[in-house]
């Protein structure tokens, strides 16, 4: 199958150049918003009817969502894919431009910048944590499209039928990783996510939701990792058989996994 003719740039303007990537982000977080509202307006879903906070306050946490994935995203890059390149040149790493940016960091940073805005407005973390688990599989399937659309982390070589012929990775079709990720840590994620907040009410189980976010995604990202290229700064580590991202998701995994086991031992608050 040949690589769909898209331009990774989505609007010049003169010298600046907006691309799909960006917009990914931009969008990712206005629709992430715009559901988030609509959670929390709706107060039964919640334990005691009390969503973490007002639903017009999630307007002014979109700006502290933005620096959190922005900053977390780039620091865990920096420390876990390509340390030795920004020690010895400590500027690059304020250079977004040239791309590098790790889901894990991101991950990381809008949790403490949720975490942050919930205590300031005395709601409690773990639902806001859930809150972030029904929205962040918008921002992934966006991101894992984008990245599609830019040719990059892109599979192993393949005979399937649905094989894509990438710019950059030789004349040979291969995994369109990037898809089988928006479908299993987006799409699929989202509905499982609105099945337990909508059917089975598990928003009034603090932490239930976050956790079950956790280990899907590790999972998924540990199965796509068997057929997705490393980066090739890093390769495989181990004599081969893992992955940075991989090792990253363990964590995520165990996390999620103490998170359910705390909210299913806890009563259901109507």
């Amino acid at each position: 199958m040949p690589f769909p003719d898209i331009n990774p740039i989505a609007l010049q303007l003169g010298p600046f150049a907006v691309r799909w990537y960006a917009l990914a982000y931009l969008f990712g977080v206005l629709f992430g918003a715009l559901y988030a509202y609509g959670l929390l307006r709706r107060k039964t879903l919640w334990a005691n009817g009390s969503p973490p906070f007002e639903p017009a306050a999630i307007w002014d946490f979109a700006f502290w969502a933005v620096i959190g994935i922005v900053v977390g995203g780039r620091v865990g890059y920096v420390l876990f894919y390509n340390l030795p390149l920004y020690m010895a040149n400590p500027l690059q790493a304020f250079a977004l431009w040239d791309g590098g940016m790790s889901f894990h960091g991101g991950l990381v940073g809008i949790m403490i910048a949720m975490a942050l805005f919930t205590r300031s407005k005395g709601g409690n973390i773990l639902s806001s944590f859930d809150l972030l688990a029904a929205v962040g599989p918008i921002g992934l399937f966006l991101g894992r499209v984008a990245n599609f659309i830019n040719g990059e982390l892109y599979g192993r070589e393949t005979t399937l039928p649905w094989g894509v012929i990438f710019p950059t990775g030789g004349p040979l079709p291969r995994h369109p990783s990037q898809l089988y990720e928006g479908l299993l840590e987006g799409l699929i994620l989202f509905l499982i996510i609105r099945f337990v907040t909508h059917v089975l009410y598990g928003l009034r189980r603090p932490g239930l939701a976050a956790g079950i976010f956790g280990m899907w995604y590790a999972i998924s990202r540990c199965v796509v990792e068997l057929v997705r290229i490393p980066d090739k700064q890093l390769g495989y580590l181990f004599d081969g058989w893992i992955t940075m991202g991989q090792i990253l998701s363990v964590p995520v995994f165990l996390a999620g996994l103490a998170l359910v086991i705390y909210a299913l031992r806890r009563k259901a608050v109507a």
